[in-house]
């Protein structure tokens, strides 16, 4: 990672130098919109709902990757440097992100950080309802996955239609137009999940896989264990965790293990083998499968199919 990271800073310092003498190492047809780009699917969505057909929005992350061993091409550094908005999480998973932008000339570029349009939460330290213990960390760590909750996305919406008015101020009032409409629909969508939330027969949820729901959770009071704390690289739960978890679905009768998009399912079958719960998909919107992307689906979408397996699960 460490060499991965010294090559896209050297390459940050050639678009940099190139830039400044009128010439770029890619060469694409120039755009007269207002040109986003999001390193993450989330912000990418919200760019765009925002935007609509005013600005050409685009995603580094490839459909279908993964985020946390993702690594930035020179062309991807280039369209960092020209771009008018960039917009990126900022937490451990984005160090690549602090380096390019320290090397490269930032002064025309509206920069919107997810991590800081929102309170953070730290992640917990041991077996704080995770069913997972891992080493305790000298420094704070916040969880990344800041969009999840609803009430959070409104706020990183209202964040990037400020970056979005300041760097296109003829289209300001259509960005206001749409980011109000698709306000609304959160607005919506968040008072659906408190309502399921505060109708369940119980507040416990199951994951048998890796834990990005720290802020959703938290925002609808439910009480979450889960095979994996955050985005952790661990391919095997302990026997501790497995057997915690199943004995917690036995003593509650749990119906539903969930696990999320993109990721192994195996860990959630061999609970749900144990256990009768029903596997299902709690979808974190980190990223989508290419179907998914090319279907132009989004994170509304994701989120309806969310609101339906939270009733499941909790009655």
């Amino acid at each position: 990672m460490k060499k991965i990271v010294s090559f896209v800073i050297i390459a940050a310092l050639l678009i940099a130098m190139l830039a400044a003498c009128g010439k770029s190492p890619i060469t694409d047809e120039q755009s007269e919109k207002l040109s986003v780009v999001s390193t993450i699917f989330p912000s990418y969505d919200f760019a765009r709902q925002i935007a609509g057909e005013l600005a050409d929005v685009t995603m580094l992350l490839p459909p279908g990757g993964e985020s946390h061993s993702f690594e930035p091409t020179l062309q991807d550094i280039a369209k960092i440097q020209n771009c008018g908005v960039f917009i990126y999480g900022g937490g451990e998973s984005d160090a690549w992100v602090e380096k390019i932008l320290a090397a490269i000339d930032t002064s025309k570029v509206k920069i919107v950080t997810l991590m800081d349009c929102v309170e953070l939460l730290e992640e917990p330290e041991e077996d704080a309802g995770h069913g997972h213990d891992h080493e305790e960390e000298e420094e704070h760590v916040y969880d990344e996955h800041v969009w999840t909750s609803p009430r959070n996305a409104k706020l990183i919406v209202e964040d990037i239609l400020k970056a979005l008015c300041e760097a296109d101020a003829e289209n300001a009032p259509a960005y206001l137009d749409n980011a109000r409409e698709y306000l609304a629909k959160l607005d919506t969508l968040d008072q659906s999940f408190q309502e399921i939330a505060d109708a369940g027969a119980r507040r416990t949820l199951i994951f048998g896989d890796r834990f990005p729901f720290l802020y959703f959770t938290r925002a609808y009071g439910l009480e979450p264990f889960a095979a994996f704390p955050g985005c952790s690289h661990e391919t095997q739960a302990s026997p501790a965790t497995v057997k915690q978890l199943i004995d917690k679905i036995n003593a509650e009768k749990i119906p539903v293990v969930f696990h999320q998009e993109l990721s192994d399912t195996k860990m959630a079958e061999t609970i749900s083998k144990a256990t009768g719960a029903q596997v299902m998909l709690l979808h974190a919107c980190h990223n989508i499968s290419k179907a998914d992307f090319a279907a132009g689906k989004g994170y509304l979408d994701f989120m309806e199919d969310n609101l339906q397996a939270l009733r499941t699960a909790l009655n």
